[in-house]
């Protein structure tokens, strides 16, 4: 199984080495293993895809300076999730963030995957479960009571006064006639963004929350029910489970924590787990001991590392 890890070790460790780090997103796109895996994927959507990736990271500027590893890694979530990552399109972004490496204290950006609420609908939809799902803010003057017990929200948009929203509305009904309705307050929005905000000023509006409040607001309601009460197929734990996922260094200045696998078919012993398991499997990282799941060799083939070597150094031959 080949992990990131494995993926930025063999770049490292070829003759006369080109640190992963260095090397641009076009080149790293450009290797034969990496686009054999999302050819692999996607199939006849991979060369959009890759190019939508490109097209992304030359239109942000603070997304180019990020780590090209943690740009593969929110792009092929992205794509094994089959979700287009146009911002445009408002299904999946991949944005940078500021985070510190333990090794240096320095604070580095590195890029991240958020998916938008179509994208959660998306999702949603392809389970064939829901008859009705919906989320929208409830602007100024037009909300009038909410009774969380009975779920009874009561609004009339014919009142509003502005297009400020004071909170955000969800509903879902399956076939089976289950229902759903919740309701957030924008504060109850916003203490959740300040307690998940990884920017060195948890209260400054940044990224996509700066851009388009509502669109992630609506976002975060829609994700909290879904998981809470919706029906979950396999693709929507994967989504749950990886979307605005934080991102980490370890003691050698690797990717480690979404431990995704973008050079082979495998799939790590990690993959899927919730963040609170893997905490507490990082405690065991001065104590306790390292148990390995897999009995793969965890390294790439000689060819994969070839491949990889030509795609950075130019050598066609």
């Amino acid at each position: 199984m080949a992990t990131n890890n494995t993926l930025n070790q063999a770049l490292n460790t070829q003759p006369q080495k080109v640190s992963a780090k260095n090397a641009s997103i076009k080149v790293l796109l450009e290797s034969p293993t990496i686009q054999a895996k999302f050819q692999n994927v996607l199939k006849d959507k991979s060369s959009g895809f890759v190019s939508s990736v490109l097209n992304v990271v030359n239109t942000n500027g603070y997304l180019a300076d990020a780590q090209p590893m943690s740009i593969m890694t929110s792009a092929m979530v992205a794509a094994t999730l089959d979700l287009p990552i146009d911002p445009n399109l408002g299904y999946a972004y991949i944005v940078p963030f500021n985070g510190k490496n333990k090794e240096t204290g320095r604070w580095e950006k590195k890029a991240q995957l958020i998916i938008g609420y179509k994208g959660y609908i998306q999702l949603a939809q392809r389970s064939g479960q829901y008859r009705k799902l919906n989320v929208a803010p409830i602007p100024e003057g037009a909300f009038i009571s909410w009774d969380p017990l009975a779920e009874e929200l009561k609004y009339d948009f014919t009142k509003a006064t502005s297009d400020k929203a004071v909170g955000y509305a969800g509903y879902f009904e399956l076939l089976n006639g289950f229902t759903k309705t919740v309701y957030w307050t924008r504060d109850q929005v916003e203490a959740h963004r300040v307690a998940n905000n990884k920017a060195k000023d948890k209260r400054a509006l940044t990224g996509v929350w700066r851009d388009n409040y509502d669109a992630m607001a609506t976002k975060t309601v829609l994700r909290s029910m879904l998981g809470r009460w919706g029906i979950l197929s396999i693709e929507m734990q994967n989504a749950v489970s990886k979307d605005e996922k934080a991102q980490t260094l370890d003691d050698n200045d690797q990717l480690v924590e979404d431990r995704l696998d973008i050079t082979d078919d495998a799939t790590s012993a990690d993959d899927g787990v919730t963040p609170e398991i893997k905490d507490e499997k990082s405690k065991t990282k001065n104590g306790g001991s390292k148990t390995h799941v897999r009995g793969e060799d965890p390294d790439l083939t000689e060819q994969q590392k070839h491949d990889i070597y030509n795609a950075i150094n130019g050598d066609k031959k």
